[in-house]
């Protein structure tokens, strides 16, 4: 990745719904060469996909937790991440180092859907507990992190 693919992603990071033509603009080349890069990060997994950007409360979701969840001894882990998979309010799931296993960030409507959540969490086969810290506030989320310059 040189110097104008890291622009082009972090202008698409920026603005994901620019088009070529503005993009060519920025970086200085033509249009079917932006196109040509942009196909390519896509193939490269660089770029792995395009979202819309959405308040979760004005969505109802008004909770948001994060669940550290802890397996049993003889739990597969294979199988209790394709099982965490299968619950839709999990909107981040991370496997970690530490006491827990998986940190999981979650969505909920208000704390009673939350109480549902974690019972339906401890109800997967390999799952010993959680441990869950609820947001009281969010004071910024999905930060876009510089892409780091080759050296």
């Amino acid at each position: 990745m040189d110097a104008v693919d890291r622009t082009l992603v972090e202008a698409l990071r920026a603005n994901g719904r620019a088009t070529y033509a503005e993009l060519a603009r920025l970086v200085g080349l033509s249009g079917p060469s932006v196109t040509d890069r942009i196909n390519r990060l896509e193939q490269a997994g660089v770029i792995t996909g395009y979202r819309a950007a959405v308040d979760p409360s004005t969505l109802g979701l008004g909770v948001t937790a994060l669940i550290g969840v802890l397996l049993s001894d003889a739990a597969d882990l294979d199988d209790v991440a394709r099982r965490l998979k299968d619950v839709p309010e999990i909107e981040d799931c991370w496997f970690v180092a530490g006491e827990e296993s998986f940190v999981l960030k979650v969505r909920a409507g208000d704390p009673v859907g939350l109480e549902k959540i974690i019972g339906r969490l401890g109800r997967i086969r390999g799952v010993a507990r959680t441990r869950t810290t609820i947001a009281l506030s969010t004071k910024w989320e999905a930060r876009q992190i510089p892409i780091p310059a080759e050296d």
